[in-house]
């Protein structure tokens, strides 16, 4: 019930009802003081959006941006209750865009002006990344901190979603009925293919993760396989993993920056691990991935990019909330356009063969993983803390529906080090499908 200390919640409920009432959303909003106003005709409650003290709409009229709305849930004075964001957009109605626009402007003003004019609270300690990320190693950028945020929160949070062989970028699914397992395990074999892998030959997985490609591509194509990471929970894991499998004496991992690798390649992967590099450093990694390959040696660079805008400059500048997941989930992360992979390639010395877009497989991906860790988020609240836990459910789903929308895409582009001559590839495609099922980890 509403008190005397509080004439503002009646007035709030009242507007959110009329609301409501030009809507066709089938969820509801739980105020804080536990009553539930639905957002369309008949709307359930099983599916609420929490607003768990008035200092959350405080913050949301003085800075209106989806920023706040992660800020908030980070904080835990804004969270979803009984689903996920796919949930919520499933069920958010046909009625929901404009609706705003139909309210009495009037009402709405005087009804939240008390809101707007209140206290709004210091906020809880931040879960964001809170030191510097400089563009360049040269203007103090530390990669290994960066990378250590995001990867190292325990091997044990990431494999309540992951597949059992911890691969964590975007799966292949030679059907969309296909499971995790059998996409990523299709995902590796895929990339292999793509390379071109041969017995004897050498081959470098620059951010290797937890070893899944490199146990892969040593076991089923005879390669012997080198990979770097900077992350120590995922050094951790793949060396028990080498040693598991009997690998030892063909699978090497070194926590270690690949700008400080050395030596000659026949074979370069790098799945999901351009988009830690910052664009600043993008001529600087092509240049590194060239002079680790021998004369038409093949590179498979798979990255999430963005579409590319009017110019560079308006390309670089990164909308608030795109800054804000960033800072809580993914520090020092930056995506190119397809374009400029391309074009960076051929500028640092690659010939470009072949670029596969694969935006609905990680759609998909991302998807499965989110109902994963929603399904396991009793012990994902345990391992990393309720704060946490929340941010993820929101990456997680926030990025698939980008996928799903074309807001954000993912390509895979194969290039050789350029030299005079024939690529010695061979003249279609048809040899990455004629070799039979994929193989299975086992």
């Amino acid at each position: 019930m509403t008190t005397p200390s509080e004439p503002r919640l009646e007035a709030f409920r009242a507007l959110l009802t009329d609301l409501g009432q030009t809507l066709q959303a089938d969820f509801s909003i739980r105020l804080w003081d536990g009553s539930h106003v639905p957002l369309g005709p008949g709307a359930r409650d099983d599916l609420a959006i929490a607003i768990n003290a008035p200092q959350a709409i405080t913050r949301l009229l003085r800075r209106p941006r989806l920023a706040t709305v992660i800020d908030l849930a980070a904080e835990g004075l804004l969270t979803l209750e009984g689903g996920t964001l796919f949930d919520l957009a499933a069920r958010r109605g046909a009625a929901t865009k404009g609706a705003l626009k139909r309210l009495d402007k009037l009402r709405a003003v005087k009804v939240l002006a008390p809101f707007l004019f209140a206290r709004a609270g210091t906020g809880a300690a931040s879960a964001a990344y809170d030191k510097a990320q400089p563009d360049s190693p040269s203007s103090g950028r530390d990669d290994k901190a960066l990378v250590q945020f995001h990867y190292d929160l325990s091997n044990a949070f990431y494999g309540l979603f992951l597949d059992p062989e911890m691969v964590y970028s975007c799966a292949y699914f030679p059907d969309w009925e296909t499971g995790i397992e059998d996409a990523q395990q299709a995902k590796l074999e895929m990339i292999c293919r793509k390379l071109r892998l041969k017995p004897g030959e050498r081959f470098l997985d620059i951010g290797c993760g937890w070893g899944g490609l490199v146990c892969h591509a040593a076991r089923h194509h005879g390669v012997t396989a080198h990979g770097v990471t900077l992350s120590q929970a995922q050094f951790d894991f793949a060396q028990e993993k080498i040693r598991r499998l009997g690998l030892e004496d063909r699978v090497t991992i070194e926590l270690k920056d690949f700008r400080e690798l050395t030596g000659t390649f026949d074979k370069i992967a790098s799945i999901g691990m351009f988009e830690h590099v910052g664009l600043a450093n993008r001529d600087a990694y092509y240049r590194q991935m060239r002079d680790l390959l021998r004369p038409r040696g093949l590179l498979l660079h798979h990255a999430i990019t963005r579409p590319a805008k009017k110019n560079a400059r308006a390309f670089r500048k990164k909308r608030p909330e795109y800054a804000a997941i960033i800072n809580y989930v993914f520090p020092g992360s930056e995506l190119d356009h397809v374009g400029g992979t391309v074009e960076s390639l051929e500028r640092n010395g690659f010939e470009v063969h072949d670029v596969e877009a694969w935006r609905e497989h990680y759609a998909r991906t991302t998807k499965l993983w989110c109902e994963r860790l929603y399904a396991a988020r009793e012990t994902a609240e345990a391992e990393v803390g309720a704060g946490k836990l929340r941010l993820w459910l929101l990456y997680l789903a926030g990025v698939s529906l980008g996928f799903e929308r074309g807001t954000i895409g993912i390509y895979q582009s194969l290039a050789s080090r350029r030299a005079r001559g024939l690529s010695g590839l061979p003249p279609t495609r048809a040899d990455l499908y004629a070799d039979g099922p994929l193989p299975k980890e086992g």
